[in-house]
């Protein structure tokens, strides 16, 4: 194989509508993604998003049926700095080669490659972002007072808020709850993570009261809402939307919107949103003397050194601490 890419003008892209060998391939993975590993919604949105028009670029340059061996590193090389005089960031630029490697990966496995060229390309420096998380005192104060704000629906968001931080669930894993997986008499929740992974997460005296308060709430509005003389389908879903639409299941953007509001109110910054309240799980567990692999498997990371950004974090408050109040560090 040449290390340059040959561009002539017989060289097009599948026209809409049409679709070449790369953007097949794509589709197929995708449909593993989805039946085989059970990723989430979400990713398969990005990674559609990201790998169509990859193969739209590769499409481009080596033709409608060019295989995916014709691809040399040097191509995605050139592809991702497309991207950044495009104006991404690299954040963004790294996520789109995440999903390249993720697909050369399974091309390998499946005969279409000999080798995963992909994982050639260095991934772009990222500059590192620690989430500001609230106090154990902050979020305290915002849990314990939302009983008594002007919520539409009090009893349920005191339910969000012990699962998220109570939890440290991800938005997705929270809305995706069902009925069945509070297990009363165990005193834990089942919990769907990422690739339809799933986990027991202890259930605290406190979520286990506002869940039984917001139960009681929750059965007394599905019989207001309930049509004379039609049979209901019963939904299996825990948290419900405050209308009943559709399935009745709250979606994960008003979960955010949901948190995002009782946030500001109680004189949180405006960049909270529901990962926050995970982090923050995470962080002060860590803060109180937990486990490093007790927190992760409590939050469902498949690798330890998720969990270690943790250790990063609280030791990057400390330091505020200590810079602040040391006599030695002024």
């Amino acid at each position: 194989m040449n290390s340059a890419v040959p561009q002539t003008d017989q060289h097009t892209a599948p026209a809409p509508g049409q679709s070449g060998t790369l953007s097949r391939l794509v589709l197929d993975y995708l449909a593993v993604l989805r039946n085989e590993r059970g990723a989430s919604a979400h990713t398969l949105r990005a990674y559609e998003r990201e790998l169509l028009s990859f193969a739209h670029a590769m499409h481009t340059q080596l033709g409608i049926e060019a295989r995916p061996d014709a691809i040399e590193h040097t191509a995605i090389r050139a592809y991702l700095g497309e991207l950044y005089q495009r104006g991404l960031s690299r954040a963004s630029i790294a996520r789109a080669l995440a999903a390249i490697r993720s697909w050369f990966r399974w091309l390998a496995r499946t005969g279409h490659v000999q080798q995963n060229v992909a994982s050639l390309v260095s991934t772009p420096r990222l500059p590192r972002h620690l989430p500001r998380v609230p106090s154990i005192e902050q979020l305290n104060s915002v849990v314990d007072s939302i009983a008594d704000s002007e919520a539409s629906w009090p009893a349920r968001d005191v339910v969000l808020f012990e699962l998220l931080y109570g939890c440290g669930l991800r938005n997705a894993e929270l809305t995706g709850l069902n009925l069945d997986d509070i297990h009363w008499a165990n005193d834990v929740i089942l919990v769907r993570g990422k690739g339809q992974k799933q986990r027991y997460v202890p259930l605290g005296d406190a979520a286990a009261q506002t869940l039984r308060a917001y139960l009681t709430e929750r059965e007394a509005r599905l019989r207001a809402h309930a049509k004379p003389h039609t049979p209901q389908k019963p939904t299996e879903a825990l948290l419900l939307n405050l209308h009943l639409r559709g399935s009745g299941r709250l979606s994960t953007r008003s979960v955010a919107r949901i948190v995002k509001r009782i946030a500001i109110e109680r004189g949180l910054p405006s960049d909270i949103h529901p990962h926050t309240l995970r982090h923050a799980f995470g962080t002060h567990l860590l803060a109180e003397g937990a486990d490093l692999r007790a927190i992760q498997e409590l939050l469902g990371h498949e690798r330890l050194s998720t969990t270690q950004r943790y250790t990063q974090l609280t030791t990057a408050q400390l330091t505020v601490v200590y810079d602040r109040t040391h006599p030695r560090a002024r």
